[in-house]
């Protein structure tokens, strides 16, 4: 069963643990996938002893695009219990809901004084979910503010940032040198931390798209929660290439070489030097569903046991929120005065 014990008053870090804070948020549009695991769990469970860490469930971000209100209830509830499952330890981290926090809106409003209009309407996710839909919520294209607003609230140096979202961290640093130079020392501008290459996880069925949350059809991406079957299945029909020998090769040959990244995330080692063990498709596909299983099991049955007592992971979210509100406070505060409002 989930732990009963109280939970942690703050956010506990190793006396020899180096004095840097990093940030990261999820959004629970969608079930978490292996590519998730490999980019942003797995790095966030390994540095929370290394790094003060923060996690937080951005369900803001969700209500950019059409949605069913239920339906982000759950997932950030799904999320939030995969991430513990998946190792987060609220001893060491700090991990919380984003609307549970009203200073992320309060400072984005105040950041949105500080940016152009030309500035959002340029960032490239804008412009293509928009072109996606007939009618584009105010949301869409201010959210890459309220991601600053995220992101500066909380003092962080380090981000962990993929390809999709350099051009938001470079925003956010942009406003906040910005609002320091205008305003006077405000806020700290963070940095970027790139994952590794070997993170970045291809669909199963077009290695030429990264594996995600929303695919429509779901069949090239392994779920963390998928059962073994199901995880079986779609590995053996993911896509490969015509010719008979396995090699790595990511241009030439996506679908191999993605399933060869895979099996080097979940067995650790390279690639390249990997292919020279599988004489077939087969054979390396048949290691693959293998090494996905054995590493997804420990948290499939960890998220079964956390699933039966969601009060726990309600608890955990609570307190969170009530901790990040307090560290908040400060910086929109100090935001508020410098540019000119009123202090308490």
């Amino acid at each position: 069963m989930a732990p009963t014990s109280p939970l942690p008053a703050a956010t506990a870090l190793a006396p020899n643990t180096p004095a840097v804070r990093r940030i990261t948020g999820l959004k629970p549009t969608g079930h978490l996938h292996l590519g998730n695991l490999v980019g942003a769990i797995r790095p966030i469970v390994a540095g929370q002893y290394r790094a003060e860490t923060i996690v937080f469930l951005a369900d803001l971000h969700a209500l950019t695009v059409t949605h069913q209100p239920a339906q982000i209830r759950a997932l950030t509830l799904e999320q939030a219990t995969v991430l513990l499952a998946a190792g987060l330890d609220p001893d060491r981290a700090l991990l919380y809901v984003q609307s549970q926090v009203p200073q992320h809106t309060e400072l984005h409003y105040l950041l949105e004084s500080a940016t152009g209009y030309g500035e959002v309407q340029r960032m490239i996710q804008f412009r293509e979910k928009s072109a996606q839909h007939r009618q584009v919520r105010l949301s869409l294209l201010s959210y890459p503010v309220l991601m600053a607003a995220d992101i500066l609230l909380h003092d962080v140096q380090e981000v962990p940032v993929g390809d999709d979202q350099r051009q938001h961290l470079e925003l956010t640093r942009t406003v906040a040198t910005r609002f320091n130079a205008r305003y006077g020392d405000t806020f700290t501008v963070p940095r970027a931390v790139h994952p590794a290459v070997s993170a970045r996880v291809m669909d199963l069925a077009d290695p030429t798209a990264k594996m995600g949350k929303t695919s429509a059809s779901g069949a090239g991406t392994i779920f963390l929660l998928d059962p073994p079957e199901v995880i079986r299945r779609k590995v053996l029909r993911a896509v490969t290439d015509p010719s008979r020998t396995v090699g790595y090769d990511p241009r030439h040959r996506p679908g191999v070489a993605n399933l060869l990244e895979i099996l080097a995330s979940c067995l650790g080692g390279s690639s390249a030097a990997l292919a020279a063990d599988y004489r077939s498709y087969a054979q390396l596909k048949n290691a693959v569903a293998e090494a996905v299983e054995a590493m997804l099991r420990p948290i499939r049955l960890r998220y079964a046991e956390l699933a039966r007592d969601p009060g726990y992971v309600r608890r955990v979210l609570a307190d969170g929120a009530e901790r990040a509100r307090d560290n908040a406070a400060d910086t929109v505060h100090r935001a508020k005065r410098a540019i000119g409002l009123l202090s308490h």
